[in-house]
């Protein structure tokens, strides 16, 4: 558990960026997503069974919500904060910001609900203690306190 939640870098691409020069409203989506694939990957979950360090491997996007705050203005890099609001018995609730590389200016946040899905049949399933475990440094301790 922590105070804050956990940090991830990301990088803004000039591909990322739309006409005007400022990151596309859609790029936001694929930052957080970046910052939760980085996360899990270097604790060795990938999407393949055979190779993943977790049997947890087909999480779904059930629901994404974002509000944009202030604008990011060329290429460059950010951090995504992440943390979990809540883990239930096979969907979990991300909450992010999509900050400056220094976390002084808050561009985006919002949350991102994913359900773990059974890759044989596609319904919903139990989500694994070794992924319970993993998740644990995402909870904030406010939450649990």
């Amino acid at each position: 558990m922590t105070d804050e939640g956990h940090y991830e870098l990301v990088h803004v691409h000039f591909d990322d960026l739309d006409v005007m020069g400022l990151l596309h409203n859609s790029r936001y989506a694929l930052l957080v997503e970046r910052a939760i694939a980085a996360y899990w990957s270097r604790l060795g979950w990938t999407p393949d069974p055979a190779t993943s360090a977790f049997k947890d491997v087909s999480f779904a996007v059930r629901e994404f919500k974002i509000a944009y705050r202030m604008p990011v203005m060329g290429a460059g890099e950010l951090a995504v904060r992440l943390w979990i609001e809540r883990m239930g018995s096979s969907s979990v609730v991300y909450g992010f910001l999509v900050l400056s590389a220094d976390h002084e200016t808050t561009h985006a946040e919002g949350y991102r609900a994913n359900v773990n899905l059974d890759p044989a049949t596609f319904r919903p399933t139990p989500i694994s203690a070794e992924s319970r475990a993993a998740a644990a440094p995402l909870f904030l301790q406010a939450a649990v306190s």
